[in-house]
């Protein structure tokens, strides 16, 4: 089979499991205290101790938000996140965890990890998860390479 061949029905496997297993996760965030977008906002801020520009926030959460500010400002009157003005810079909005985001996001990190045990961890060998960490990560950096 050729190279470019085999990386097209690669790339189709690939996009096609993410496809499966999102849409599974989807449909279990539809029972849990918050959106699968909002949950993706507290994980993010959860890695962030200070806090996060609003601006960069968009760039590290793991699913596409072209709303960003929107979802951080509902998420704000739902008292999930705090915002604040920026010290540095007058125009910048600074978002963090707070104490009610923080409960949130371990309880359901708690059943969101569980399922990601069921959904991935049955399904391959310690071996496997760890070649697709692997490759994932390979994938990944080739493009942030490619970008830069």
């Amino acid at each position: 089979m050729a190279r470019d061949r085999l990386a097209e029905e690669a790339w189709e496997a690939l996009a096609r499991a993410q496809i499966a297993l999102m849409r599974r996760f989807q449909d279990d965030f539809r029972g849990w205290e918050v959106t699968m977008r909002e949950y993706d906002v507290l994980f993010t801020l959860s890695r962030c101790p200070k806090g996060t520009r609003l601006r960069d926030l968009s760039e590290h959460v793991l699913l596409t938000q072209p709303s960003i500010s929107r979802l951080v400002e509902r998420m704000a009157e739902s008292g999930l996140v705090s915002r604040e003005g920026d010290p540095t810079d007058r125009r910048g909005t600074i978002v963090g965890l707070t104490e009610r985001g923080r409960e949130v996001l371990r309880r359901v990190g708690r059943a969101h990890a569980a399922a990601i045990r069921d959904y991935v961890g049955t399904a391959l060998t310690p071996d496997e998860l760890r070649a697709l960490r692997d490759i994932a990560l390979k994938l990944r950096r080739a493009q942030s390479r490619a970008q830069g």
